[in-house]
This record gives structure tokens, C-alpha cells and sequence, in this order.
């Protein structure tokens, strides 16, 4: 095939020469090199021809000028081709659009940059050919980088993570994978397995097939395939045929389907085998001009083929050339060439080398093409500064029998989207993954549920999955039953319980890592998946970062940080810790303004209100209680002066906040933990010079030593929940730091240990997998739905039911003990006061009941004197004061009567003087 090329491109430049006297030629030579049996080869010969009429049609153009296109059919690039390409060549050319395939553009193209002539191809998309060294070929449609930019946005929008690539071994198509691997890896993504198939005149049924059932053996069920139409079918045929055309597959063609699709549907005979396949096509916007055109093709085609978008490419390339021509002209170029001297040495000859002259006027046409700002039948054409092509742009079809349905389109300026790339070039561009969208799919085994991507390989193995054959706390979370050989646990009943939500069998084994006399490192045992030793790990494994940046973790399933225990220490409590809130200055100044307030309210109250009125005695005692009792809001007393009331409610104000500060310091003191640790935390064991346990294979060792930079000779293995205990209890250790499920196992059993201090690293645990491994999104989805329905819950509570040890009374409750000195005061004064009331309960009884005169009242029974007591406390006190006057009254006015110094008075009563 470059042979060809070669022999074609000669041809064009080895033709007739403008007379360099003449400043606007007769005619205006370019060529085309195409197989024109291709669906893309004929669909461009009857536009460029169409539009080489159409320029001829407008004498504004090139003013007189003819543009005049030689065609030559590579013909697949036969040997035989290139001696009729010798032969058919008359004419000097100024430029040549083509040629059709990448690996002939990248031969053509040196010889382009050496004789200045300017070749352009809209189906040669390699991305390669973009580059600096190829100054002279300008890729007049998006090259395939943008399409491979499709598919891995795409991929990466529906969440898959790895893609099967099915192509042929050819210059293109290695440019295109390569392109499409960077593309995938930039979004974390990457090609599992490249299915390489022979050229496509050299590619055999048997050779796809075996390929074929490779690939159904593989994880991914992403497809990618990129072929010429002949060699993409056969797959397709043969793909239905052993079951990868149904339920479960995903399958991405390159445009060769959907130009098969609109050009030749004919040609596919079983529309079953490409069903719900997503294919892309350049996207050329709807626009009167492109809809006259295609309102033409019929008649241009004579119905022989459909029209395509290379079809439009083809027709605007032919333009870009005219238009370049005209400003190159309009300018006073020449057009002209001149021998190249490199070529004088390869003179005579039969294929007479020394004819092939350099354009003159390559650099100028060349920089007029590039500077191309035009509207053409695909849209706005211009190019970058990197010669691709302004906002590329791709709609995004899905498969339906022999047609489509668009779901969507791609644009390099806000990816995918429902919306056409012309109207979004009007708004700031978005690429967020909110704002990538597409319509619904109809994938492969007409279901419209997007496929999972993936299945486990069929190749009979069972997942190994590793687990810590732990020696501390198994019981609670990874345990062998030596009985049954069973592995058990937390950790264990939470892997099967998320296994058995998914919608697919794993079949699994567990193998135990470890001795069974020390637990085992976790880290070695984490460094085992990428060895290929285990295909999982499952166990309390925390997710940390430097584990992390080996393998991929599942969703936590449970929080795991650092925390201290130390040894606890108790304090001794006070009778009167209710003094402790405040100092003795405080409570005398609060004491002084009690008395002050009392006595300025009495001085503005005294003369206008009578509840301050009275004895001088009675006074002072209204003094005294109404500034006490204001501290408890208990007062009776009302005032009636502003001022008064004034001061009492400032007063009340700043009695308000003592009380509450009173009782906030007061809770704060009695319920702070009740025991007072050496250790406070991790700071404090930092700046220390204290021993620190750590169980063994925790990473709290590697966290110790080398994120806090604590030296290791202060680390101490702990291997069980009583080295603990022995070495906090011995002082082995002044601390022991490690996971907090661990910890408070340890504590339910060990009550005189405690956690100082802060939780000091944010972690969990979770379910180790290998990079990528498309289990660990399924199993993430699993645990959190554990976590809603509330089975994780029930899990924890069967395996980590931690119960608080048997403490005779709550540390974190207020004690009797701390207040007995209040309730000792209180007691008291009731016991004072009641003594004092009896007392004078019983010196009013003796003082205002008369003795009776009767003897037989005077030896009454003892029975009788106490009913007459408690008649005497159950009576009003003016009613008894009242009764005991009138009795007295009339005692003394007998005695008066018989002594003769009586004295009537009014109404019978009488009144001592």
C-alpha cells in the first residue's frame, strides 16, 4: 500500500506545469487517492465531484480559474494499482485530499513535507498524523483521539472501570488503542485485554473466534471494537453466535457501523448480531445548506448509497482547498514549481524521478488552509493552533436492528449531553458529572437495565480470600471452629451477609493467614493480594492510607480509631464540694450584696408600702429574708416604688446568672469522670518518657513510630486483652493504644482501665481487593444497604455486645456522699426549728390553759391531758388567744366580786385598769 502512495503522489506532482509567467492559471489541478469500492471512498467521490461543480459554478471563487479534481483508486492498494496511478497522472497538483488510511498518510506525508504540497484527509484520522512531524498533512475531520476521548467518557459515565479491545493489527488501529488507553487511565480506567486480529485482508473466521472465546472468558464485559466494516461484522456474527450479543455485554463499535448504517444497511445481513450496540458519528449541525445537499444526494448518487458525514467532509475539504486557492491567487500568488536538487541524482529511469518538482506556493497555501474560517456542510470549520479541528463534536447512537436511535452527543467543549454542541458553544462550558447526561439505553438483549460490566472469570477457581488467623479477641472476630474447620466472626458474618445480596454467585474459600501462636501482620498480609497470593482479604482490617495506595477497600463497615487506655485512679469526695464553685471572696461579696440589696429596698419601700412597716424587729427580720429569699426567686414582700422595683429587677438579673453559673460549675465539678488518669491522652503520652503497649499487628506500631515519631524503644507488643491488663496494672506500660472495637471489648471485661483523651485517628475497617477490582463497588453497595436495613446492627450486637463490668454504683451519677453536708445542715435546722416550736408550743399550753380546779379533772387520765394538748396545736392561734381572754376575763372579774373592787362596764363586760 505505501508503495502505492508513493507511486500516486509522484504521479500528481510529476504532471504538466503552469508556465510561471501566467498569474492566474487556466486551471487549478488536485487530486484524490481513495479505494473507491469502500463505502467512504465512494461517498467522497460523488461529493468532491459535486463540489468541484460547484465551485466551477461560481466565477467569484477563482476567478476564471478552473479547479480541476484527478482521482486515483488505490484499488486496495494492488501492486497493479500503482502502474495505472503512474499512467493516469497528467497534471501538476497543488494539493491532494487523502489518502484514505493512516498507514499510507504517514508515508505520503514525508514526501509532502518535501515538495511543499498540502495533502488532507478527512478518513486518515490517526492521531499521530497531528503531529509536528507531519507539518504538511492537516486532518480535515476530528481525528480519533476525540472519539477515543468518547468512549472513555462514556465508560466512565456508566461506572465501568475496565474494557476489552477488539482491533486489527494496523498502524490506525494501534494509534487508536494507544490513544484510548491514555484516555481510560486519565479517568482511572484501562484496557484489561487487547484481542488482536490480523489485517483485514489477512483476518480469518477461525482467528476471530478463538480471539472471540478468549475475551468470554475474561472479567470485563466492555467491548470496544474498532475494525474496517468487513472484519466488524464478522465479529459481530460471530460473537451473537457464541452468546456475547445478549444480557450482561456491552459493546462499543467505532464509526465504521454507523456509516455502514447510513450508507450501505443492506449490507448487514443479521440486524440481530449488532443489536443495542452504542456507535458513534461526527456530528454535522442541521442547517439549510447541509439539508439542500442532502436533498441532492439522491440524485447525485442515483440512489446507489446513502449519504454519510464523511460524504459532508469530503464536499467541505474540496472547499477549504478552493477558498485557500482564491486567497493565495486574490494575493498574487503564483502558482509555480521548481526542481528539487535533492532529486537531480535520480534522473532517468523508468519511473523518471527527476520530473517531481517542489510548489513554490506550498508554505502560503498551507497557512491560507490552516487560517480556514468558513461554514461549511459540517458546520463552522476552522482549526486549532495544533491543526485538529475547532470543537469536535460526535453524536452517540444506539443500535436498533439496521437503525438507531440518538441517545446523546459529545463535544470536547461540555462532553456528554441531550442537548446539540451548537447551542451549548453559546454557555460557559460544564463538564462536571452532574451535568453529563444521556437518554436511555436499549443494551444488548433488549433490556434497557444498564449491564453490570463485568462477571467473575469462568475458569473454575473459587476467590481466595484471606484471613487473619488471629490469637486476641477471636472469639469476637475472626474465630476457627476446630471442630467443623469453619470460619467464624463479625467480620466473617458481615462478608457473607453483603456476598448474599448480590444479585450473582462468588464462589469463595477462606484461607487462614497466620500461626495460631501470634497474630499475624497485616500489612504483609495485605501485600499478599498484590503477589497474587490472595484474591481478598477479609478480617478487621483497617483502611489506612498506606494500604490504601496498594490495593482498593470496600465501603467501612465499621469505625476503627486509635484511642489510649490507661490505668484509672480515684478521687476522694468532698462533704462540701458544694462550696467548690465559688471562691470565699465570691460568696462573701455575693453574701454583702444580699444584705445591701435587702437593706436599699427596705429604705425605698419603708414609708409607702406596709409589707415593710412594722416593730423595729420585725423589720430587720423582713430585711433579712427578703435578700435571701430573692436569691431564690421566693419572696413575698411586693414592691410598690419605681425605684425599688428597679433596683430588685437588676438585682434578680444578676441573681439569675450566679445561680445558673452556681449550677453550671457545680455539675461541671461533680460530673467530671470521677477518676483522675496519669495519662490524659495522646499528647500527654507524646511528650513523655512512659512505655506504650500496642497489640501486635496493629498498625498502631508503624502509626506510633512513624506518624507521631515516637521511638520505638517506648513500643511494647501486647499480644492479649490480660497482657494488658498485667502490664497497665504492673506498670509495665504507662498506656496502651489501639483500635477502639478492641478497647471496648477489653474494658467491658476490665473495669479499672479507662479511655483518656480523644479518639485520635479517623478510620474502619474494611474488605481488601485488588486495584480495580470491579467486586469492591458491588460489595460497597452491599455493606451500606446492611447498613440501612439494620442488619449490620444485629451483626454487631451477636459479636460485639459489649456489656459494662459490675460497678457498685454509676461513677457518672451524683452520689449521697456529695451532698450529705447540705442534707446535714438542712436536717438540722428542721430538728432546731422543731425543737424551738415545741418548746414554745408547750409554754403556751402551760401558760394560757387554766389548771382545773376539780379533783377529779386533776387526776384525770394521762390520755385525756395529751387530747387536750393536741386540741390546743390543732387550733388557730388567735382562737386559742381569744378563748384563754375570755376565761382569764372572767376569772378575774369573780376574784374582783368577792375582794368588792369590781367595776360594771358596758354591756356586762369588764376591763381591768
Amino acid at each position: 500500500m505505501n508503495l502505492l502512495g508513493l507511486v500516486v503522489f509522484f504521479s500528481f506532482l510529476s504532471i504538466g506545469r503552469f508556465s510561471e509567467e501566467d498569474s492566474r492559471p487556466d486551471v487549478v489541478n488536485i487530486g484524490a487517492i481513495f479505494s473507491f469500492g469502500t463505502i467512504n471512498g465512494r461517498v467522497a467521490k460523488i461529493a468532491m465531484n459535486a463540489a468541484v461543480k460547484d465551485v466551477n459554478s461560481d466565477p467569484s471563487i477563482l476567478g476564471g480559474s478552473k479547479l480541476v479534481l484527478s482521482t486515483h483508486d488505490s484499488n486496495y492498494s494492488s501492486f497493479l494499482s500503482i502502474i495505472g496511478g503512474l499512467q493516469y497522472m497528467e497534471t501538476k497538483t497543488v494539493a491532494i485530499i487523502g489518502p484514505q488510511v493512516s498507514g499510507m498518510a504517514h508515508v505520503l506525508s514525508h514526501l509532502a513535507n518535501e515538495l511543499h504540497v498540502p495533502m488532507l484527509s478527512f478518513t486518515a484520522l490517526d492521531p499521530s498524523l497531528s503531529s509536528l512531524q507531519y507539518p504538511y498533512f492537516i486532518q480535515t475531520a476530528p481525528n480519533y483521539l476525540f472519539q477515543m476521548t468518547v468512549i472513555a467518557d462514556m465508560v466512565s459515565y456508566y461506572g465501568y472501570r475496565e474494557v476489552v479491545a477488539v482491533y486489527t493489527d494496523d498502524e490506525e488501529s494501534r494509534g487508536c488503542i494507544i490513544a484510548l488507553g491514555n484516555k481510560l487511565a486519565e479517568r482511572r480506567c484501562e484496557i484489561s485485554y487487547k484481542a488482536v486480529l490480523s489485517p483485514e485482508s489477512l483476518t480469518t473466521r477461525e482467528e476471530i473466534m478463538n480471539e472471540l472465546v478468549k475475551v468470554s472468558l475474561m472479567e470485563s464485559r466492555v467491548i470496544v471494537l474498532h475494525a474496517f466494516s468487513v472484519v466488524g461484522l464478522r465479529v459481530f456474527e460471530l460473537a451473537r453466535k457464541l452468546r456475547m450479543m445478549e444480557e450482561g455485554y456491552v459493546w462499543f463499535a467505532t464509526t465504521w457501523l454507523s456509516t455502514m448504517l447510513d450508507s450501505t444497511p443492506g449490507d448487514i445481513k443479521d440486524a440481530k448480531s449488532i443489536q443495542g450496540v452504542l456507535t458513534f458519528r461526527p456530528h454535522a449541525p442541521i442547517s439549510k445548506k447541509r439539508e439542500a445537499f442532502t436533498s441532492r444526494w439522491n440524485k447525485l448518487s442515483n440512489g446507489s448509497i446513502g449519504l454519510n458525514p464523511y460524504g459532508l467532509y469530503a464536499y467541505d475539504t474540496v472547499w477549504m482547498i478552493a477558498n485557500a486557492v482564491k486567497v493565495f491567487l486574490d494575493s498574487g500568488g503564483k502558482i509555480s514549481f521548481s526542481k528539487d536538487s535533492n532529486l537531480n541524482g535520480l534522473a532517468g529511469g523508468a519511473l523518471n524521478f527527476s520530473a517531481l518538482s517542489t510548489f513554490n506556493g506550498g508554505s502560503r497555501l498551507l497557512k491560507n488552509i490552516l487560517h480556514t474560517n468558513m461554514m461549511g456542510l459540517t458546520g463552522q470549520i476552522a482549526f486549532d493552533s495544533d491543526k485538529s479541528v475547532r470543537h469536535p463534536s460526535y453524536d452517540i447512537l444506539n443500535v436498533m436492528g439496521k437503525g438507531y436511535k440518538q441517545i446523546g452527543y459529545w463535544s470536547n467543549y461540555s462532553g456528554l449531553s441531550v442537548v446539540p454542541p451548537e447551542i451549548l458553544y453559546t454557555k460557559a462550558p460544564n463538564r462536571s458529572s452532574s451535568n453529563q447526561q444521556l437518554d436511555h439505553v436499549v443494551w444488548p438483549g433488549q433490556t434497557t437495565v444498564k449491564p453490570r460490566g463485568w462477571v467473575l472469570p469462568h475458569n473454575g477457581r473459587k476467590l481466595r480470600i484471606g484471613v487473619p488467623y488471629r490469637v486476641s479477641f477471636k472469639a469476637n472476630f475472626v474465630s476457627k471452629d476446630e471442630k467443623t474447620n469453619e470460619i467464624h466472626g463479625f467480620c466473617i458474618d458481615i462478608f457473607l451477609a453483603a456476598i448474599n445480596l448480590l444479585p450473582y454467585a462468588v464462589p469463595h474459600k477462606f484461607i487462614l493467614f497466620g500461626d495460631g501462636h501470634n497474630n499475624p501482620g497485616y500489612t504483609e498480609l495485605i501485600s499478599m493480594i498484590t503477589s497474587n497470593v490472595f484474591d481478598a482479604v477479609v478480617g478487621d482490617i483497617a483502611i489506612v492510607p498506606n494500604r490504601t495506595k496498594i490495593v482498593d477497600f470496600t465501603q467501612p463497615y465499621t469505625e476503627s480509631g486509635l484511642v489510649v487506655v490507661a490505668p484509672i485512679r480515684k478521687l476522694n469526695s468532698s462533704a462540701w464540694v458544694f462550696l467548690l464553685p465559688f471562691s470565699p471572696l465570691m460568696w462573701g461579696v455575693t453574701g454583702a450584696f444580699v444584705l445591701i440589696v435587702g437593706v436599699v429596698v427596705w429604705m425605698l419601700e419603708h414609708r409607702i408600702n406596709d409589707d415593710f412597716r412594722g416593730p423595729p424587729k420585725k423589720q430587720c427580720v423582713t430585711i433579712l429574708w427578703f435578700g435571701f429569699s430573692t436569691m431564690f426567686f421566693t419572696h413575698r414582700e411586693k414592691t410598690a416604688s419605681t425605684l425599688g422595683r428597679m433596683v430588685l429587677i437588676i438585682w434578680l438579673f444578676v441573681v439569675l446568672i450566679i445561680t445558673e453559673s452556681y449550677t453550671a460549675s457545680l455539675t461541671s465539678i461533680l460530673t467530671v469522670q470521677q477518676l483522675a488518669p496519669s495519662i490524659r491522652g495522646i499528647e500527654s503520652l507524646i511528650t513523655s518518657n512512659d512505655h506504650i503497649g500496642f497489640q501486635v499487628g496493629s498498625f498502631a506500631e508503624n502509626y506510633l513510630s512513624e506518624e507521631l515519631d515516637i521511638a520505638k524503644s517506648r513500643l511494647v507488643p501486647l499480644g492479649s486483652p490480660e497482657e494488658y491488663a498485667d502490664a497497665l496494672t504492673t506498670g509495665r506500660v504507662a498506656a496502651v493504644v489501639d483500635e477502639r472495637p478492641y478497647v471496648d471489648l477489653f474494658l467491658s471485661k476490665y473495669c479499672m482501665f479507662q479511655v483518656v483523651g480523644q479518639e485520635f485517628t479517623n478510620s474502619g475497617w474494611g474488605f481488601a481487593f485488588p486495584k480495580d477490582f470491579p467486586l469492591v463497588m458491588d460489595m460497597s453497595t452491599a455493606i451500606l444497604t446492611l447498613s440501612e436495613n439494620g442488619e449490620l446492627k444485629k451483626i454487631r450486637n451477636k459479636w460485639l455486645n459489649t456489656r459494662t463490668c459490675g460497678h457498685s454504683e454509676d461513677p457518672n451519677q451524683l452520689q449521697l456522699k456529695s451532698f450529705w453536708g447540705l442534707f446535714l445542715i438542712c436536717g438540722l435546722a428542721c430538728s432546731i426549728a422543731l425543737l424551738v416550736y415545741f418548746s414554745s408550743i408547750v409554754h403556751k399550753f402551760k401558760q394560757y390553759i387554766p389548771q382545773e380546779s376539780e379533783p377529779s379533772n386533776r387526776n384525770g387520765s394521762k390520755s385525756q391531758s395529751i387530747r387536750r394538748f393536741l386540741s390546743f396545736v390543732n387550733k388557730k392561734e388567735e382562737a386559742s388567744k381569744n378563748k384563754w381572754k375570755r376565761k382569764h376575763r372572767s376569772s378575774t372579774g369573780m376574784q374582783r366580786h368577792e375582794s368588792g373592787i369590781e367595776r360594771e362596764g358596758h354591756n356586762g363586760d369588764t376591763y381591768l385598769h
